[in-house]
C-alpha cells in the first residue's frame, strides 16, 4: 500500500512539467512546418504583380515620435540667449608658444659674392655716344656690328660689349639695420670682373676688411679691352636704375629679401679705377640719384671730364672727393685741383686727415708705383680699404639721403 502510494506521487511529479512542455512542443511544431503548396503559388503571384513597396512597406515611426498634439512647446529664443550663443562663437583661445616670438634676424653665414647678369648694366648697349651723338656701334660686317674706339681699333659687340654681369658682395659683417653704403666700382681697360677685379685687384676682400658696412656693385664694361665706353651709364638716370635693379639680388645676397627697399635707397661712393672715369663721371652728371652719392675716389683715373667732377665737387658738399695720381695723370689731376680752388673749395694734399662731408683730396704717390698695381697699392696698399675705413668713422657719410632718390637729374 505504501508503495502503491509513492508510485502515485512519482506520477504527479513528473505529470506537471509535462503539463508545462506541451503548449511549447505545440508552437515548435507549427513553425517547423513547411509552406504549402497554395501559399508558394499565392507568393509567385503577389511577385508577378505587386511592387517591392508593397511586398514590404516602409516602416512607420508615428508610434515613435509624438503626434502635433502632443509636440512639446518650442520657447522662443530671448536676446540674452543669442548674446551668449554670439559670446561662444567668437571666443577666441591663445596657443601656447614653445619659444618666445622674437623678430626676423639673418643668419650667419660667410662673405656672399656672385656675378649676376642684370638688364641695366652697362652693356650691351644700343644707343648712341653722347660726345658724338652717332650711335655706339658704329661698324658692321654683315650681321656682325662693333664699334670703333678713339684708337682706331675695332671692337666687336658680340665680343667686348655684350657680358650684362655685375660682381656683387656683401661681407658677413654687413648689416642692413645700420647706416652703410654702396660701393659702386667701375674697372679699368683690360679688365675681367672674375681675374682682376675679383682675384687680382681683391675688391671685394678690400671692403670686407675695412670693416665698414658696405656692399659692392661691379659692373663689366668692356671686356678685356682698352675701351673706356660708359654704355648705358651714359644715359640719364642710368646709375638710378642700376641701383633699383641691384637692390633685389644685394638683399637676396644677404639673406633678407625684405632689405631690398633699404638697399635701393642707400648711399653709394663711386670708386673708378684708369678708364672708369668715363662711366663715374656721367653717373655724377646724369646718374638720377640726387645727393645720394656721399663719396667720389679716383684712382690714377683722371683722364678726361674734368668739368663733371669739379660741377659735382661744387654742388654736392655733403660727400668727400678723393683723386689719387701717378705721374701720368698729375697734369689733369693738378688742372682740375685749380678748378676746384677757384670756385673757392679748399683742397688738401694728404690722407692723414679724416673724410668729411665737403672733404676734398688730391693725393700724389711716390715714383715706382705703377698703374697696373693702384688699385692695391697707391699712397698706401689696399687704398679702397682705407677709405672705406676713413669713411666709417664720419657718421654723416653713411646717413640716408635727405632727398629723396627720385630727385631731378642732375646735370
Amino acid at each position: 500500500m505504501r508503495h502503491a502510494r509513492s508510485r502515485a506521487v512519482l506520477s504527479h511529479r513528473w505529470l506537471a512539467p509535462l503539463f508545462l512542455l506541451i503548449p511549447l512542443s505545440l508552437t515548435l511544431a507549427q513553425c517547423g512546418d513547411s509552406p504549402s503548396a497554395g501559399a508558394l503559388a499565392a507568393n509567385a503571384r503577389a511577385s508577378a504583380s505587386d511592387s517591392f513597396d508593397d511586398r514590404f512597406p516602409k516602416p512607420q515611426f508615428n508610434d515613435r515620435f509624438p503626434t502635433a498634439a502632443e509636440s512639446l512647446q518650442q520657447r522662443p529664443a530671448s536676446m540674452a540667449d543669442a548674446q551668449n550663443r554670439r559670446v561662444v562663437q567668437t571666443k577666441s583661445y591663445r596657443v601656447a608658444s614653445l619659444a618666445p616670438v622674437i623678430p626676423y634676424q639673418r643668419p650667419q653665414h660667410e662673405d656672399q659674392t656672385a656675378l649676376i647678369g642684370l638688364k641695366s648694366s652697362a652693356f650691351p648697349y644700343f644707343g648712341n655716344n653722347p660726345r658724338t651723338d652717332a650711335p655706339f656701334l658704329n661698324v658692321s660686317n654683315g650681321d656682325r656690328r662693333g664699334h670703333r674706339s678713339y684708337s682706331g681699333r675695332v671692337f666687336w659687340q658680340d665680343e667686348t660689349f655684350n657680358d650684362n654681369r655685375v660682381l656683387m658682395h656683401v661681407p658677413e659683417h654687413f648689416d642692413i639695420n645700420k647706416p652703410g653704403v654702396i660701393v659702386v666700382f667701375f674697372h679699368g681697360n683690360g679688365a675681367t670682373l672674375a681675374r682682376d677685379v675679383r682675384d687680382r685687384q681683391r675688391v671685394p676682400q678690400q671692403i670686407s676688411e675695412s670693416g665698414a658696412n658696405a656692399v659692392l656693385l661691379a659692373p663689366q664694361l668692356a671686356v678685356d679691352a682698352a675701351d673706356s665706353s660708359a654704355g648705358k651709364f651714359w644715359q640719364p638716370g642710368g646709375l638710378k636704375r642700376f641701383i633699383d635693379e641691384s637692390a633685389d639680388h644685394l638683399a637676396k645676397l644677404y639673406g633678407d629679401p625684405s632689405a631690398a627697399r633699404t638697399f635701393a635707397n642707400m648711399p653709394i661712393v663711386i670708386v673708378g679705377y684708369s678708364g672708369g672715369f668715363l662711366p663715374t663721371a656721367y653717373s655724377l652728371d646724369v646718374g638720377g640719384v640726387g645727393n645720394r652719392v656721399r663719396g667720389v675716389v679716383l684712382l690714377d683715373a683722371v683722364y678726361g671730364e674734368l668739368d663733371k667732377f669739379a660741377s659735382w665737387v661744387e654742388h654736392n658738399r655733403s660727400g668727400f672727393f678723393v683723386s689719387a695720381y701717378t705721374h701720368y695723370t698729375q697734369p689733369r689731376d693738378r688742372e682740375l685741383m685749380q678748378m676746384i680752388r677757384d670756385k673757392g673749395i679748399a683742397v688738401s694734399d694728404d690722407m692723414d686727415g679724416p673724410l668729411r662731408p665737403g672733404s676734398v683730396v688730391f693725393v700724389k704717390t711716390p715714383d715706382g708705383v705703377t698703374h697696373r698695381d693702384y688699385v692695391t697699392h697707391a699712397w698706401a696698399d689696399e687704398p679702397i680699404r682705407k677709405v672705406l675705413a676713413k669713411m666709417s668713422l664720419t657718421p654723416a657719410l653713411t646717413r640716408f639721403a635727405s632727398t629723396s632718390s627720385d630727385a631731378p637729374i642732375s646735370r
